[in-house]
């Protein structure tokens, strides 16, 4: 259970990028908070923004007794600073959303509604039709299906991070400590009962992902959850061996018993290069899995927070 003095709702979300959207969303989710209860939290995750963000957040903070504004040194990604941010909660339910207004801040109250008929710890939102252009939806596609393909760890398609979490689950997810960090796998390893909800986005903006940082994350997320490939590359050098062994007794079979000498050049090349593209293939993938443990065994806090801005107890 939670230490810290408790309340009945936290939202959390996290800014990058986010000044335009930030005072609307704010006014947004707190009409919508005061319809369950007054006693709440939003909490807001500078993750490094380079624009004015900070200084719009802080603006509301001072405004608004609810607000905290956690500003990071620099920019940890998105799925730390969320850790980071439910690690500061303090409701008895958590609410995660993001702050770019792509899904409603309304959704508080569906979600709350929800919950509250139900036995579940987790609500989750997931897209009814995900959204973007051909290449998003694609390269989303090919993310699941690959994901879900080599980890034991089953994620839902297209979920959202807009959620309702129980206090004794955000406690349970917090002792997740590795750097590099994967939050959709996590949310589901996690485990206790979840309930999907169906939610239709209300904007398509451009995504901050690039396709180098969307690589990162496929290598990363099934790196972190899942030793199939490097099963895959033992089994895949044991059927090599066996059929250059199989292919190894033919030649031989053939120079003895019909005196043809042994197929030429081209064969060889072509053998030479296919096993060392493999080769180098296989040592790549153990090289990804060394930089993980690399990264893992140095134990460094996944964000450093900058300062914290909060109205303290006391304070009108």
């Amino acid at each position: 259970m939670s230490e810290k003095p408790g309340m009945d709702l936290s939202i959390v979300t996290t800014l990058y990028y986010s000044a335009p959207y930030l005072n609307e969303f704010h006014s947004r989710i707190s009409a919508a908070a005061r319809k369950i209860t007054e006693d709440y939290e939003i909490i807001l995750v500078n993750d490094g923004s380079p624009d004015g963000t900070l200084e719009v957040a802080v603006s509301l903070q001072e405004r608004d007794a609810h607000v905290t504004v956690i500003d990071l040194s620099r920019n940890f990604g998105q799925h730390k600073a969320i850790m980071t941010g439910l690690a500061h909660s303090k409701g008895d339910l958590v609410f995660l959303i993001d702050v770019d207004l792509e899904e409603k801040p309304e959704l508080l109250e569906t979600f709350h509604d929800l919950f509250r008929k139900s036995d579940a710890d987790v609500v989750y939102g997931v897209q009814k039709t995900r959204r973007g252009g051909w290449w998003e939806r694609a390269s989303g596609s090919v993310f699941y299906w690959i994901f879900n393909l080599l980890s034991r760890t089953k994620i839902p398609v297209n979920p959202l991070l807009a959620r309702m979490l129980s206090r004794r689950y955000v406690d349970n997810l917090l002792q997740y400590r590795e750097s590099e960090l994967e939050i959709s796998g996590l949310l589901v390893l996690t485990g206790f009962k979840q309930i999907p909800v169906e939610v239709e986005k209300t904007r398509d903006l451009a995504t901050t992902y690039t396709l180098g940082r969307k690589l990162g994350l496929t290598m990363r997320s099934i790196t972190s959850f899942s030793n199939r490939p490097l099963i895959c590359i033992a089994v895949l050098g044991i059927i090599i061996l066996s059929m250059t062994v199989l292919y190894s007794l033919y030649i031989l079979s053939v120079k003895i018993f019909l005196g043809e000498p042994p197929p030429g050049f081209m064969t060889l090349a072509l053998s030479l290069w296919f096993l060392g593209g493999l080769i180098i293939f296989s040592i790549g993938v153990v090289a990804i899995y060394l930089s993980v443990i690399f990264t893992e065994v140095k134990n460094r806090p996944y964000t450093i927070i900058k300062d914290i801005y909060r109205r303290d107890a006391g304070e009108s």
